[in-house]
């Protein structure tokens, strides 16, 4: 870590160390073994569903685009971390650069950003196709559909730009230790060189208004899809709009549950071990769960990836029997 000295402060930092997980040596090494099958894994079934999805072209309707897109950000918002903190696993020092720390920060939290619009997104189109099920093919479009995921990823990566900005402007001072695998507003902020509760207000008011109203809006369908299910006659038809729903809300309650119970309560109900539990969890463990939950409770995605399997297993047979 290089520290400059100035004439204000004893030391300015400008690099950091993540102290991710300490434990010995032994440790180090099963959790870079344990968090290197779960990324793969991550991406595997993140994947699938992109390919399944890419050849099925009964999926090319706007609920599998949304999902496509969705696999594809969660693939990239396990990759802003897990890469880095295997590299720390092996790593002595644990260093971290200025600007690779902010980069992460940039793009950890513009993709969890991004995930959120999504989310909401996904929960409009299912209130479409649930309770205005006639006018749902021609208000979803195709172009509208391209219009949302492409409003999705600006605003996610516009949503944290100008604080971030703003804070990598800062001085930092002292030992520039972050307890954590990543480089956190909480832990970052506590480092620099003058207190800034401006910034401290942004990051612990502002910025989660935008989380609260997706969230809100995203209840708001729901409850006026439950509204419109609880209407249908049949048994049978009542659990067939369930089932479409369910995956997602599954997915909804794992994420925004874990960042509520994250930024929703005090700091001092939960402390650097807590924060990082809870963490760890929407950031890597809902990406792996996210393609199971979508492939179980979906049968055309089921059956899709069926084929995409199987499919890839027939064509390697048919290739050897051809070179044989």
């Amino acid at each position: 870590m290089k520290i400059s000295n100035t004439p204000n402060t004893s030391s300015t930092i400008t690099g950091f160390i993540l102290l991710g997980f300490p434990c010995p040596r032994e440790g180090q090494i099963l959790l870079f073994m344990l968090f290197s099958a779960l990324y793969l894994l991550t991406l595997m079934g993140n994947g699938s569903i992109i390919c399944a999805v890419r050849w099925d072209q009964r999926l090319h309707t706007p609920m599998y685009i949304l999902l496509t897109n969705f696999s594809f950000l969660e693939i990239w918002y396990v990759t802003s971390t897990v890469p880095n903190m295997l590299a720390n696993f092996l790593s002595d020092d644990k260093l971290i650069s200025f600007s690779g720390c902010f980069l992460q920060f940039y793009f950890f939290f513009s993709l969890g950003s991004t995930e959120c619009f999504f989310l909401a997104i996904m929960a409009f189109d299912r209130y479409l196709a649930i309770c205005r099920p006639l006018q749902y093919p021609t208000i979803m479009t195709g172009c509208l559909c391209t219009n949302f995921v492409i409003s999705c990823w600006v605003l996610g990566f516009l949503w944290f730009l100008i604080p971030i900005i703003i804070i990598s402007q800062m001085s930092f001072c002292g030992s520039g230790i972050i307890d954590h695998f990543l480089c956190d507003p909480g832990p970052l902020l506590a480092l620099t060189c003058k207190k800034a509760p401006v910034m401290e207000l942004v990051f612990s008011t502002l910025c989660p208004i935008p989380l609260i109203i997706l969230f809100l809006f995203i209840m708001g369908s729901y409850a006026l899809v439950i509204k419109a299910v609880l209407k249908v006659p049949s048994t049978a038809g009542r659990r067939k709009a369930f089932s479409t729903c369910g995956s997602h809300l599954t997915v909804v309650s794992l994420f925004y549950g874990s960042v509520v119970v994250m930024y929703g309560s005090p700091a001092s109900e939960h402390g650097a071990r807590m924060q990082m539990t809870v963490t760890l969890f929407y950031s890597v463990v809902t990406p792996l769960l996210n393609p199971i939950i979508y492939s179980l409770r979906n049968k055309d995605m089921k059956k899709a990836l069926k084929n995409l399997l199987f499919g890839a297993q027939l064509s390697s047979q048919s290739n050897s029997h051809i070179h044989t």
